[in-house]
């Protein structure tokens, strides 16, 4: 029997996480009311706030989510075992894809730091902490081509990113893509050929 309870408990909380992630991302945070997921998810509010205490933490919870997703997209291109430069290729072949999937509408992350823009709000902390694992990840991957200068071009392949995700709901996403990868292997040729001594090779 308890284990019938936790098991519909648990259902619940998935139609609310999967029910608040679809609106939270298509129609932005502050515009989606928490009678709103509620009545879509089909439980009562008090189901909800036995689960989620306030609509800040089901708004964490939707990007924990998120992070999750993100994070094994990144293991997947790292686990294939490619040389670093492919890595970074294959995973912003990921990116590229999504930004052509339906319903793109940016980067959950930026959209939700431009409605939190208090740096003091525990949504905008969670937004930061995922940029900057996702930062480290790309210097790692660059630091195996070379350590000298890792970071700062970790830093530039994420302005490419971030700029290809704003666009990407905006613009011809095929053409957005086109620019991006082509940005990122310019990026790779240009680093891997750079001596740091301040010359570059190429």
């Amino acid at each position: 029997m308890r284990n019938e309870v936790e098991g519909r408990r648990s259902e619940a909380r998935s139609r609310l996480l999967n029910t608040a992630t679809r609106l939270f991302y298509a129609e932005g945070i502050h515009a989606v009311g928490i009678d709103r997921i509620v009545a879509e998810a089909q439980v009562t509010r008090a189901t909800l706030y036995r689960h989620f205490p306030g609509k800040e933490d089901l708004v964490l919870a939707y990007l924990n989510e998120v992070d999750r997703a993100m994070r094994s997209q990144a293991d997947e291109a790292i686990a294939a075992g490619l040389p670093a430069a492919g890595t970074i290729l294959a995973l912003s072949k990921s990116i590229a894809q999504g930004i052509q999937s339906p319903g793109f509408r940016g980067c959950a992350f930026l959209n939700a730091a431009a409605e939190h823009p208090d740096p003091e709000s525990p949504v905008h902390t969670a937004v930061l902490a995922h940029r900057q694992w996702f930062l480290e990840t790309v210097t790692e991957l660059l630091a195996k081509i070379q350590k000298t200068g890792a970071e700062s071009a970790a830093r530039h392949f994420v302005m490419m990113r971030d700029g290809a995700m704003a666009a990407g709901c905006l613009f011809d996403p095929v053409l957005i893509c086109e620019t991006f990868l082509h940005g990122v292997e310019r990026l790779l040729q240009v680093y891997a050929a750079t001596d740091y001594s301040g010359r570059a090779g190429v």
